[in-house]
């Protein structure tokens, strides 16, 4: 029985045997290439990667069946990073002496998820797969569950990690013999199968950890937002390194470190404002306050939705510079694609450090806040939404030691802002749960808006039960 919980709002992911088995991923892959064979026909090529997780080349191969039933033809790339997957689809290829492009890619990945887990990331025509696409992908599925798809593994091999790798030292040939050390640590993900050679190409000083992809992360968890993964990087800043970057399982995402901060995507994004004329960037709902003030002193911000999917299409529709996310997903549309990228963002960081930009002084000029990381709260997939909207009734009419609101910002969720900060609770996209965050100018208010909200959230769900009850 296919287990519809594994359609997500961004991707398709869940447990591999138990929720993706043979018989779901290939519907998964002949509903998909019926879509994609519908419009293009003949010209049906759909690019497959993978990470480096141990049964990506078994989904692969059930992949492959479903699409070519559907009559698509299908280029495998092989193990690549996410960067790489949607790079091949702005790239050319010869098929059979015929020059082609890719109409969709796959990228098979459990990104930062544990090891039991993969998935699929989809682009269609340059633009994310995702939500209604998505759902509507899954009831088609569900609705013709009986199909008999045979195995037929016939794929089209394509070399993207060559390209890639040449068009990264290529634009940043400025970079060449810079003198500043570093260290990567690749978490034993798919990073390293093009940064080395990217690295060692243009004569940079580094040190590399972890760098063979084993699926079963033999080192640490592969996700760089949870400080104990990043213990080892820390250690090397101890010494004579100065700068550490770290990437998640499939290197869509990067957090930066120094010998003193954990720099994660908003306040990178400040950083690269500096090097961009008057930039248009667009930030998450998540993002410290400070990053959309500095930003707005010489450009514009734009506060969005949370989700890369989401970012990607609004970075489009706006034609901004940047996108980001805290967690590390960063999106160039200056002088690169739109896409997330950690290993892209690796050398626009190392190009601000050739500039002279002193990442420490610069973030000690910032005005200081104080903030949590994200606060999950379970609930079920079927009370978040509701949970949010009585909590948004209820604000307006907040208890008289609620702190004074001053604008309740609804984009993604509720962002209550208040005379010294804010705080943030809205529904995940993807999983049972309320996603709170708070930031203030003074660190106890951070403590008295968690507080707050937490028991809005009780007040919330004791009325929602006696309704249902």
């Amino acid at each position: 029985m296919l287990n519809s919980s594994i359609f997500r709002e961004y991707d398709i992911r869940g447990l591999v045997d138990t929720q993706l088995d043979e018989k779901t991923v290939k519907l998964i892959g002949y509903h998909l290439g019926k879509l994609i064979y519908e419009k293009y026909k003949e010209n049906s090529f759909v690019a497959i990667g993978y990470d480096a997780r141990i049964h990506c080349k078994e989904l692969f191969l059930y992949l492959v069946s479903g699409l070519n039933k559907a009559n698509c033809k299908v280029l495998n790339m092989g193990m690549v990073t996410t960067g790489v997957n949607y790079f091949s689809n702005y790239q050319k290829f010869v098929i059979k002496d015929k020059e082609i492009s890719p109409y969709a890619s796959i990228m098979i990945t459990g990104s930062h998820n544990p090891k039991q887990y993969n998935g699929f990331k989809i682009t269609l025509d340059k633009k994310p797969f995702f939500a209604n696409d998505i759902y509507k992908l899954r009831d088609e599925i569900i609705s013709n569950q009986d199909i008999v798809i045979e195995d037929n593994l016939n794929t089209f091999n394509i070399d993207v990690k060559s390209l890639y790798i040449d068009y990264i030292v290529e634009h940043f040939q400025h970079l060449k013999g810079l003198k500043n050390s570093f260290v990567v640590d690749c978490g034993n993900g798919v990073a390293n199968t093009v940064l080395e050679t990217i690295l060692q190409r243009l004569e940079l000083n580094y040190k590399i950890l972890f760098a063979q992809p084993d699926g079963n992360f033999p080192n640490h968890h592969p996700d760089p937002c949870i400080e104990t993964n990043l213990n080892a990087l820390k250690e090397e800043l101890k010494d004579e390194y100065n700068l550490g970057f770290a990437y998640d399982g499939d290197a869509d995402r990067l957090i930066l470190l120094t010998k003193r901060y954990l720099v994660r995507g908003d306040t990178m994004a400040i950083l690269f404002a500096k090097n961009m004329e008057n930039p248009t960037i667009v930030g998450e709902v998540k993002c410290s306050q400070i990053m959309y003030d500095k930003i707005n002193e010489h450009g514009k911000a734009i506060m969005y939705k949370a989700g890369h999917s989401n970012l990607k299409m609004k970075l489009k529709e706006v034609d901004a510079d940047l996108a980001v996310e805290v967690s590390g997903h960063i999106f160039f549309n200056d002088r690169f694609f739109g896409f997330d990228d950690g290993i892209y963002a690796t050398f626009r960081v190392l190009e601000l450090i050739k500039k002279g930009l002193d990442i420490n002084k610069e973030i000690e000029s910032l005005p200081k806040t104080f903030s949590t990381e994200e606060i999950e709260i379970k609930t079920t997939d079927k009370e978040k939404f509701l949970l949010i909207e009585k909590i948004k009734q209820l604000l307006k009419n907040p208890t008289k030691d609620f702190p004074k609101i001053l604008d309740i910002i609804e984009i993604d969720g509720l962002r209550i802002v208040f005379e010294k900060g804010w705080a943030l609770v809205r529904a995940s996209n993807t999983t049972p749960i309320l996603v709170t965050r708070f930031e203030s100018i003074d660190e106890k208010f951070v403590k008295i808006y968690d507080e707050k909200i937490k028991n809005l959230i009780r007040v919330a769900k004791d009325e929602i039960n006696s309704i249902t009850n």
